[in-house]
């Protein structure tokens, strides 16, 4: 493993992604994300509306999201606005990138190793 390569390794160990892959897992959280990344806060009153889901069920899911560093909560008066915190999901991102490369790498050099 080059140098490199152990660097990423290593920053990236000191952040888990486990929390942002579980938060990601559910359905409706995941709508709830795709809601959020439209740019401004919305309330948990705007982001009940058109889903079958009570209020609880949706601050349910907003804290999972919350929790894993998706989504923040802004005070606004007496009301809770969310919005989307992509920074854990770009680090998911960059680290699913480096896990293919060196998948694509590995297999590479297998494909190289087969044919000789």
């Amino acid at each position: 493993m080059s140098r490199k390569n152990r660097s990423y390794v290593a920053t990236t160990a000191n952040r888990p992604h486990a929390p942002v892959f579980a938060a990601l897992g559910d359905q409706t959280r995941l709508s709830l994300v795709a809601r959020l990344c439209r740019g401004k806060p919305h309330s948990i009153s705007q982001l009940t509306e058109g889903s079958r889901l009570t209020r609880q069920a949706i601050t349910k899911h907003l804290r999972v999201l919350e929790r894993a560093g998706i989504v923040r909560c802004v005070r606004a008066g007496r009301e809770s606005r969310f919005e989307l915190y992509p920074e854990p999901i770009q680090e998911v991102k960059s680290y699913l990138d480096f896990v293919s490369k060196q998948w694509d790498e590995a297999l590479f050099r297998l494909k190289a190793f087969v044919e000789e």
